[in-house]
């Protein structure tokens, strides 16, 4: 009773909002910005979902900021922050329903099997940057269980550096990067622990689906956003390094109730 209780008002607001960012999308509006901020933040309300900001979004422009993943539940907890544009996989593009929500978000597809795509898609995050939206990208290529983080991949950290002063000279302002980490700390008021922490995590081979309707019917999740100081990293591998120790450090303490 609990999921389609949200599942119906979910649906209603979803068709409401699907033509305006369109039509907001297709005249370059200001509100193709503000209607995703507000259907994330309806989208978390309905579910059950308590964030708590640890920092803040860097107010530089512009604005890489490279994450963890954990689940699908990423998207709106980050979208109900500030606008943001993500980075996401080819596939998430065909798949029904969704692919049409991440258009509608702006997203940048990456095809992760083309030897090519990293230039073409450093471009289009430079340009989302450019035009003043802070981009999130994925760093790890793919989710886990939350408990950990897999190594960061580097090629699009530095490639997105590199595209934003093309064009500009050598005095353009290289992106900001800002390491975030995406902790889920509990679920009905009980702190989740290792072991059940998988339980909102969607990785593997999990089918969406029956996850999704898991989670609605448990709700009551709190998560916490930590956000950590901007990077000083000049190039490709310090970036993504000193990106991935940071949120290692901030995830850690997260999880264990003891920031370091």
């Amino acid at each position: 009773m609990r999921a389609w209780l949200v599942l119906v008002p979910v649906a209603l607001v979803t068709l409401i909002g699907l033509p305006l960012q369109w039509l907001s999308i297709a005249l370059n509006l200001p509100t193709r910005r503000v209607i995703p901020l507000i259907y994330h933040r309806i989208l978390l309300a309905l579910i059950g979902v308590r964030v708590t900001l640890h920092g803040a979004p860097a107010a530089t422009r512009p604005l890489l900021i490279v994450s963890n993943h954990v689940s699908w539940l990423d998207i709106p907890v980050l979208g109900a922050q500030l606008p943001l544009c993500f980075v996401a996989k080819s596939e998430v593009a065909r798949w029904p329903g969704i692919g049409l929500l991440a258009k509608l978000q702006r997203t940048v597809f990456v095809d992760r099997s083309s030897r090519t795509a990293t230039a073409k898609v450093a471009g289009e995050m430079a340009a989302r940057m450019k035009d003043g939206d802070p981009v999130v990208l994925f760093a790890e290529g793919t989710s886990n269980d939350g408990n950990k983080i897999l190594p960061f991949r580097s090629a699009l950290i530095g490639a997105a550096r590199h595209a934003m002063a093309e064009g500009e000279g050598r005095d353009a302002p290289a992106a900001t990067i800002q390491p975030l980490a995406i902790a889920y700390v509990g679920q009905q008021g009980i702190p989740l622990g290792r072991a059940r922490r998988p339980l909102v995590a969607w990785y593997g081979d999990m089918e969406l689906v029956p996850h999704l309707m898991a989670l609605l019917r448990q709700g009551a999740i709190d998560v916490e956003l930590h956000f950590g100081p901007p990077l000083d990293g000049t190039n490709r591998k310090s970036a993504s390094t000193e990106a991935e120790a940071s949120v290692r450090r901030m995830l850690a303490g997260a999880l264990t109730g003891r920031p370091r």
